[in-house]
């Protein structure tokens, strides 16, 4: 079994925000974390210093690897960034 974890502080979204599960649309200074296990990967976010996690929208995805989760971390770094109401991006192939 593999097990992986990112972390990346300080990811200002853009204008939209992000959609969460639990909190609806999050904007601002978010600090993003990414968690693979058990083939899949499971994307949360918190205002950054806070203490409360919120579930991105889309999460969890399936996810085959190591590696490719690391590259959905990126991804969804990224669409933070972009903002609009970010949701969990697909990868093209996140099983392969």
């Amino acid at each position: 079994m593999s097990w992986a974890s990112w972390t990346t502080a300080g990811v200002y979204t853009g204008r939209g925000g992000v959609l969460t599960v639990e909190g609806g649309i999050v904007t601002g200074d978010l600090t993003v974390h990414t968690t693979f296990a058990d083939g899949e990967a499971r994307v949360a976010v918190q205002y950054s210093g806070a203490s409360d996690w919120f579930t991105m929208s889309g999460s969890p995805v399936p996810c085959s690897s190591e590696g490719k989760s690391r590259e959905l971390h990126d991804a969804v770094v990224e669409a933070v960034r972009e903002g609009a109401g970010a949701t969990v991006p697909r990868l093209p192939h996140p099983t392969g």
